[in-house]
């Protein structure tokens, strides 16, 4: 069983671990370099909300979240988040309880629309997830995102109010 909650210093190894995956195939987040532990520790902290997905039985962690806002003053009852599944644990749905976990969060916290800014084209999962869910795409931003191969490709904004 999956169970979803806010993470925990302990929990931090394994979010850089699975966070440095994603990084590493290139074609979700927009950063380049890994986290180092000390990193980790400062940028999950860092966040108006941390959650984290885990395996109830084994404590294992499997995936995590990231919620700020997406920009200040008037803008900033408008939140972002990124999600990260463990290579070894995706096409599990862990995704998806991250994300509406992520909304209740969202709510809880005060934001009003929470807002995908870099959603790659071709991440068809997560884009076929996000409609599911309730997402409204914004439109197409032609070659927003430069893919670890060095080619351009296009992102798609998503929004939902929360």
């Amino acid at each position: 069983m999956v169970i979803i909650r806010e993470y925990i210093i302990k929990d931090i190894p394994a979010m850089i671990d699975i966070w440095n995956q994603v990084v590493e195939e290139g074609i979700a987040f927009p950063q380049e370099e890994m986290l180092t532990e000390a990193e980790g520790v400062e940028f999950f902290s860092a966040q108006s909300y941390c959650g984290v997905a885990q395996d109830k039985d084994t404590g294992e962690i499997l995936g995590l979240y990231i919620l700020h806002p997406n920009n200040v003053g008037r803008c900033g009852h408008i939140c972002n988040a990124s999600y990260a599944v463990s290579v070894k644990k995706r096409g599990q749905h862990i995704g998806e309880k991250l994300v509406l976990d992520c909304i209740q969060q969202a709510h809880a916290i005060g934001f009003r629309i929470l807002q995908f800014n870099a959603v790659v084209a071709s991440n068809a999962s997560a884009r076929h997830l996000y409609e599911k869910i309730g997402f409204r795409q914004l439109g197409i931003i032609p070659g927003g995102f430069r893919l670890k191969s060095g080619e351009y490709e296009d992102i798609c904004p998503y929004y939902m109010e929360v």
